[in-house]
């Protein structure tokens, strides 16, 4: 089933095609931000209904079958395009081909989003941070694009820790972003805090997040009090060793890991390293 053919203005819809499991969908957008990171948005279908934090199945198509990643959805619900934020990986399976689409190109969406990054996995609190690494950043980009984040908590902090500056602007631009949109930017405004660092380069703050935490460095800088589960809730998305650090290090606190089905202080992301190949 392909969807309607023309818009209203009588200008040609993106092409939507249902594919079995998969919806194929045209890419309507892309942006490299460095050698190694990019952004794309691709058409979406009107059933395709996510939580705001969730991820799912893309892919491209193989000569035997289709070569297929978890990746998380960046964009906000309420967006009528899907957005994600990828890795480039040389002799990846998927990113080798995927770092070359371009607007018109189609690729394979899942029907069925899913994951733990989703504030209903959370019990109530006052301040919420999000702590990404490269592009386990995504699934946070959704999150700060949603006035209902801004009414469950009283202030959002987002860390996103990268190798080098370059690879900050994809959170640089999206914040800035957030704090102008007509829809979100009021309940944002006053909430959502910023906070980046770098690991293999001179910069305005470095360090390791995981070491900022443990030093007591990142809340000097914030001007906020360390961590505390009576208060404090958490989301981690990021590579696989700064997921196992972040969890013990929360743990070692008294926080207590969340899910769908028991909310608690804070969830990470299990089901992949937030680094698509």
């Amino acid at each position: 089933m392909t969807d309607t053919a023309l818009r209203q203005d009588g200008a040609p819809l993106p092409h939507i095609e249902e594919k079995g499991a998969f919806f194929e969908v045209e890419v309507l957008e892309v942006q490299h931000y460095t050698e190694t990171l990019f952004s794309f948005r691709t058409a979406r279908p009107q059933s395709f209904r996510f939580r705001a934090g969730e991820f799912v199945m893309i892919g491209l198509e193989g000569e035997k079958k289709p070569v297929l990643r978890a990746y998380s959805i960046a964009s906000p619900t309420w967006d009528e395009a899907l957005e994600f934020y990828s890795i480039k990986v040389p002799d990846g399976a998927l990113t080798s081909r995927l770092r070359n689409i371009a607007p018109g190109d189609r690729i394979l969406l899942g029907k069925k989003p899913t994951g733990t990054l989703v504030s209903e996995a959370l019990r109530p609190g006052r301040r919420l941070y999000l702590f990404s690494t490269g592009t386990g950043a995504a699934p946070f980009a959704s999150l700060i694009r949603e006035p209902d984040i801004y009414e469950r908590f009283d202030e959002v902090i987002l860390t996103h820790t990268c190798r080098t500056l370059a690879e900050l602007a994809y959170t640089e631009q999206l914040v800035e972003t957030v704090r102008q949109d007509p829809l979100v930017g009021e309940f944002a405004n006053g909430k959502l805090v910023y906070f980046n660092s770098v690991t293999r380069e001179e910069g305005p703050r470095m360090g390791r997040i995981t070491d900022l935490i443990d030093t007591g460095k990142l809340f000097e800088m914030l001007s906020r009090e360390p961590l505390d589960p009576s208060r404090d809730r958490a989301m981690v998305c990021g590579s696989f060793e700064m997921l196992n650090d972040l969890k013990h290090l929360l743990e070692a606190r008294g926080f207590e890991e969340g899910s769908n089905a028991r909310p608690g202080d804070f969830v990470v992301e299990k089901a992949f390293s937030g680094e698509g190949i």
